[in-house]
């Protein structure tokens, strides 16, 4: 039995009876079929004609893109091939969808080779009906129906293939060039208790993941490297900067660069609680200033709960002995020191 991952709400969520989509297994039946047309070609123009077809269909496959979008492309501009995306869209709405390394080198060899003779800047520009006729032939001789396989039906299984994949519903929306997450909504839907479930199971899983009480979720901004370590600075939404210190080995096992999303964790433990009446001198890279909320003792421990300006709440462990000399009580003014060395980074999953 599958064991689905309570983190993944992609493993729950229905599409609407409206959209007219390709499961995975159909969805390979009339790709397989596609490609045997194409390579029954035996004269050249038949070649080149088919050749065009097929790409035609793999972009329309992979980037989701309205017919009309592809078939008006100008292969000479669209196709960047450092970041390896095509531009698709109107003027004044042009989107840069990536593109898988082995798609790009196919159509790049296309264009490049002898195919594409004669027929650069207007290689897509066919008419759309011939396009039509040749997607219901071959979904025919796979039992799908026109509506399941025209190219609207590829725009939406593309768009229920990201949402399966993970990828977030905003960002489908800007891949697919719709102007609604409204329109975007039809592809993934959630029954009440579906929700209730995923919600419940997330906050139970995220809460098995570490024993960290103390938690940044932000974006890399920086990363300094040597032969052997890397620090690592990341920003929070409310512009709260914090560094970390963590291997070569991890920076690359993480993909960690600027820009990518990213959470810092650090125990309770490592995090020192420092006050006015402190020399406040150390080594200790993130200081940040805050109210004390709560401290809780023990005889051998105090927990120490204070809130930075930005409301994220920040949370101590020190002796029993440390508490009792600071004095700390709620509405104090202190200052939560940790090292860089400290804090723990994870990549964020969708």
């Amino acid at each position: 039995m599958k064991e689905t991952n309570p983190a993944y709400p992609r493993e729950f969520f229905n599409v609407s009876e409206h959209v007219n989509y390709l499961e995975p297994s159909e969805l390979q039946d009339f790709e397989r079929a596609f490609k045997k047309w194409r390579d029954g070609a035996v004269r050249a123009d038949s070649v080149q004609a088919r050749e065009r077809m097929w790409l035609i269909f793999l972009l329309l496959r992979h980037t989701g893109a309205r017919l009309g979008e592809i078939l008006s492309l100008d292969d000479t501009t669209a196709f960047e091939r450092e970041g390896m995306f095509v531009r698709v869209g109107r003027e004044g709405r042009v989107r840069e969808v990536p593109l898988a390394n082995e798609l790009f080198a196919e159509i790049s060899g296309a264009l490049e080779g002898p195919l594409g003779c004669g027929l650069r800047g207007t290689f897509f520009h066919v008419d759309p009906g011939y396009f039509r006729r040749i997607c219901y032939a071959r979904g025919s001789e796979c039992g799908l129906s026109k509506d399941r396989v025209c190219p609207k039906a590829l725009r939406n299984t593309r768009a229920v293939e990201m949402l399966r994949s993970g990828v977030p519903i905003t960002i489908v929306k800007e891949v697919l060039g719709q102007s609604s997450l409204d329109l975007t909504a039809n592809f993934q839907q959630f029954s009440p208790g579906d929700m209730q479930s995923i919600v419940r199971m997330a906050y139970n899983s995220m809460r098995k993941k570490t024993s960290a009480r103390n938690s940044f979720v932000g974006h890399v901004v920086a990363v300094a490297t040597d032969s052997v370590m890397a620090e690592v600075t990341m920003e929070t939404r409310s512009g709260t900067r914090l560094s970390a210190v963590i291997t070569m080995d991890s920076l690359h096992n993480l993909k960690l660069v600027r820009g990518a999303p990213v959470i810092a964790t650090v125990k309770a433990p490592l995090v020192n609680v420092m006050t006015g009446d402190n020399p406040l001198v150390g080594s200790a890279r993130n200081r940040f200033k805050a109210t004390v909320v709560r401290v809780t003792d023990s005889p051998v421990l105090s927990e120490v709960l204070g809130r930075l300006p930005d409301g994220t709440d920040v949370c101590a462990l020190v002796s029993a002995q440390s508490a009792g000399d600071l004095a700390l009580q709620s509405g104090h003014e202190v200052e939560f020191w940790f090292k860089a060395l400290s804090v723990v980074l994870n990549t964020v999953q969708v």
